[in-house]
This record gives structure tokens, sequence and C-alpha cells, in this order.
């Protein structure tokens, strides 16, 4: 089992949610998060700057088999891919094993 966590965009939070759908991915959690990143200028609307340089984003956790987390990782990227700046990041870890509470189950079936 892996775990994904990915800080996104928070604009393209639905797309991302209906790409991990389409592929069974159905149980994650997520937050939304504060963060700096690479972008160092500010942005200009109708004559006012604004500055980015905090950036708001959610961050998504999502535990998946090992045969899912390719296509886990595709998904998001594909989904939530804008080509500029800020797009976000993916992290990948290991896993050990999860327990479902209300039965005491273990390994992939307990996160389904």
């Amino acid at each position: 089992m892996k775990k994904i966590e990915a800080v996104i965009r928070k604009a393209k939070f639905d797309e991302v949610i209906e790409a991990l759908h389409e592929i069974e991915v159905n149980f994650f959690c997520y937050w939304d998060v504060t963060g700096r990143g690479n972008e160092k200028i500010g942005k200009v609307y109708r004559g006012i700057s604004y500055s980015t340089k905090d950036i708001e984003r959610t961050l998504l956790s999502i535990i998946v088999s090992d045969s899912f987390v390719e296509k886990s990782i595709k998904a998001i990227i594909d989904s939530g891919a804008t080509g500029e700046i800020g797009d976000g990041k993916i992290f990948l870890y290991n896993c050990e094993e999860a327990y479902r509470i209300r039965t005491g189950e273990t390994g992939p079936k307990s996160f389904n």
C-alpha cells in the first residue's frame, strides 16, 4: 500500500476528485492549506497589486493499493495541471498497514 499526498490548486479540486472517482479511488481526506512556492511576482488586477507569496491550495491524502499508484498519480496530474507555476506537488510514501476501526480488518480491504 502507498500513501499519496497531493497539493493541488483549489480551483482544480472538483476535476481531480472526479478523475479519482473514475478510476475507482473513492476514499480520501483533504484539507485547505496555505503554502509558499516558487512564484516570486505579484498579480495586478485593475491597477491593484496582489501578493502571491501565500498560496491557498488543497492537500489530498489518499491510501491506495500498489496496483492503483500509477493510475492515481496520472489522474491527479492529468486533471490538476494548468501548465503554469503553482500547479502543485505529489508525494508518495510507503504505508505499512491500514486498520478499519469498526471491525479491526487490516490490509487493502480496510480502506475500500
